[in-house]
């Protein structure tokens, strides 16, 4: 087997375990999207497009509770900030990929695919340009179908699925299995402790705008105890 395609495989292999959680979070946002009103085609046609699950949990809510459209294109981008942060700490890797395809890998870029992808090319950094690619792709390859399928089953079957199922789990489990592992710095533990303790105590502002106050916070906080680590270096 080439080298490439040893790659591919191998980030097959490394995603597919997340399509335990990828399965039934796609099925909640399914049920939870025809809940608040979407069609089928509406709720796919957002996801297709959008693509991130988190953001789109976020929207939904904030649609429910009547927010202003301001509000809830503010509250899914504060939720997808962190894609801008993966991105920072995959350029170096594939800042020479052709930007047809950086385009194409933004799209595919989700927690699943980051946290993968940033494990092995730091911990290979002999692969050549096609070999990041293709493991890229490969932990793309189960993610992708699994969500999109998993939403449509959901849309469809709507309020049919019993509340005793807990599908509410995916999105918690989810979050602590890819960022547990990655809290290895004082800097990153103190902007979880920042956001949590913050997102918490702002819980009573309207429209889950904590979450914006608290996630900007955190950053900051995050950012500057950074530079004030590497500055006594």
């Amino acid at each position: 087997m080439s080298p490439v395609r040893s790659a591919y495989f191998r980030g097959l292999r490394a995603s597919l375990p997340f399509t335990v959680v990828a399965i039934p979070f796609g099925m909640l946002f399914g049920v939870v999207s025809t809940e608040a009103g979407l069609h089928v085609w509406e709720t796919m046609v957002f996801t297709i497009a959008v693509f991130a699950g988190a953001s789109q949990f976020a929207a939904i809510q904030t649609m429910q509770e009547q927010a202003p459209v301001v509000i809830v294109l503010l509250t899914a981008l504060a939720v997808n900030l962190r894609m801008l942060m993966y991105s920072v700490a995959l350029a170096p890797h594939f800042g020479t990929t052709p930007l047809w395809l950086r385009a194409v890998m933004s799209y595919f870029l989700v927690d699943q695919t980051f946290a993968t992808t940033i494990v092995e090319v730091e911990k290979n950094p002999r692969l050549t340009q096609s070999e990041k690619v293709a493991f890229f792709f490969g932990t793309v390859t189960p993610i992708v179908p699994a969500w999109f399928a998993a939403a449509l089953a959901g849309a469809i079957v709507g309020r049919a699925v019993p509340p005793e199922w807990a599908l509410d789990f995916a999105l918690p489990i989810t979050f602590l299995g890819m960022v547990a592992p990655m809290l290895r710095s004082l800097p990153h533990v103190a902007a979880a402790a920042t956001g949590i303790a913050l997102s918490l105590a702002l819980a009573w502002m309207p429209f889950g705008t904590g979450l914006l106050v608290a996630a900007s916070i955190a950053m900051t906080v995050g950012a500057l105890l950074d530079a004030w680590t590497e500055a006594r270096k």
